[in-house]
């Protein structure tokens, strides 16, 4: 078995190919259930807004790439120009940059961290997360907790929702003045409500499936609660209108904001839509006086910092290069395994053997020491069999390699 990762990301995939292979919390253990038992010895998924990712234990990777296909109902080769497959080390470096920050839109954000411990939960409660791959987020969370206290990788980094601001004010010179909405109550909105209300903003809402989460959010920032059902009554009152649920349908149409903008006479709104899948529906970014923006409109914005960050994240490579090289030393030793189990079992069988033949010879009345000489001259017979015989049946440079071998693993001098 050797250990893969497979996925696509924001780096490899466009928007509208990532929110096609989302796999929500709810389909997870269903989608976990299904790789361990044909595809994988082990299995996890990390999917995001930026990335779905499949880590695993297999004979070949291809059987996965085919079945994330198919578990989305996509021609077996859609996602092919996409999907990037890591195998060995590769894979693990992949897990240690991701846990850190470092493969992520925003570089060094935390969020990635919560929800790749999140993945490994729900990995662990489907069964599904064996030796290998326990060992390698139990590393991956040591890394990253390295990379971020002992370099500014993640110092002074613009957040997907400190970018909606400034986009924001790209529009409207002040929020003073402007009523601003949020879609949804998960972490993702109560970080944007933290950033936007930071700006004293006019009006700040929650709409929520769930009322009550929503009430909680918007009590925070002195805010209104709204029935997601009821979003279209009120749509027309908000300036600024941020998304970001797990909804699998669009939850903004065009339509609907077509008759918010004739309700408005036109002013402007800006839209952000966090979410993948996509919450407003693309046909909105086409209308006049919408200022639609999605995550990956966001990236210019969010990697402006980048150079000036760029010793940090260099000191971050390094830290998991010797982590990448501890992690496979680790792989190789667990790999021997089965066959120190085998040379062990091989030396019992020996001993036992002998101990029965000295025992034999004891009941008999033989003389205990020439029954030990026997017991001794036995065991070293055996133990020196197999090197001698493989040894005297190789030739030329097969011959010099086991020579060296033979050398090193008896320590002899040479």
């Amino acid at each position: 078995m050797t250990l893969f990762a497979l996925g696509l990301n924001h780096q490899t995939a466009p928007l509208d190919v990532r929110e096609r292979v989302v796999i929500d919390f709810d389909h997870m253990a269903g989608a976990l259930a299904q790789m361990k038992r044909g595809l994988a010895s082990e299995a996890a998924i990390l999917s995001t807004c930026n990335r779905t990712e499949l880590y695993f234990s297999a004979e070949q990777p291809k059987p996965a790439a085919a079945w994330l296909a198919q578990f989305h109902r996509l021609e077996p080769g859609a996602l092919a120009p996409y999907l990037y497959t890591l195998p060995r080390e590769q894979a693990v470096r992949h897990a240690f940059r991701v846990a850190s920050g470092l493969d992520s839109m925003v570089l060094g954000e935390p969020q990635i961290l919560g929800q790749l411990k999140q993945a490994v939960r729900v990995a662990e409660s489907a069964g599904t997360l064996g030796t290998v791959l326990h060992k390698l987020f139990q590393r991956s969370f040591a890394v990253a907790k390295e990379v971020r206290t002992t370099t500014e990788v993640g110092a002074n980094s613009v957040s997907m929702a400190a970018a909606a601001v400034k986009l924001a004010a790209r529009i409207f010179p002040s929020l003073h003045e402007q009523n601003v909405l949020f879609i949804g109550a998960g972490e993702m909105i109560e970080l944007c409500a933290t950033h936007f209300a930071a700006q004293s903003p006019a009006r700040l809402s929650v709409a929520n499936r769930t009322l009550e989460r929503a009430h909680a959010l918007a009590h925070r920032f002195s805010g209104r609660a709204l029935e997601l059902r009821g979003l279209g009554e009120h749509l027309a009152e908000y300036d600024v209108v941020v998304s970001c649920t797990a909804s699998s349908l669009p939850i903004l149409g065009k339509g609907m904001v077509e008759r918010a903008l004739r309700a408005r006479r036109r002013r402007p709104m800006f839209m952000v839509d966090l979410a993948v899948p996509r919450d407003i529906e693309p046909e909105v970014g086409e209308l006049d006086d919408v200022f639609l923006y999605t995550v990956d409109d966001l990236q210019e914005i969010v990697q402006g910092n980048l150079d000036a960050r760029r010793s940090a994240v260099e000191q971050a490579e390094a830290i998991i290069e010797t982590q990448v090289g501890q992690f496979m030393h680790w792989m190789a030793a667990r790999e021997g395994v089965p066959l120190i189990r085998q040379l062990r079992e091989q030396a019992e069988q020996a001993r036992l053997h002998e101990v029965e033949r000295a025992l034999k010879s004891l009941h008999r009345g033989d003389d205990p020491k020439q029954v030990l000489e026997a017991l001794s001259q036995g065991l070293a017979n055996k133990l020196m069999h197999g090197p001698t015989q493989a040894l005297n049946e190789a030739t030329g440079e097969e011959r010099r390699a086991l020579g060296e071998a033979i050398a090193r693993l008896f320590r002899l001098p040479h």
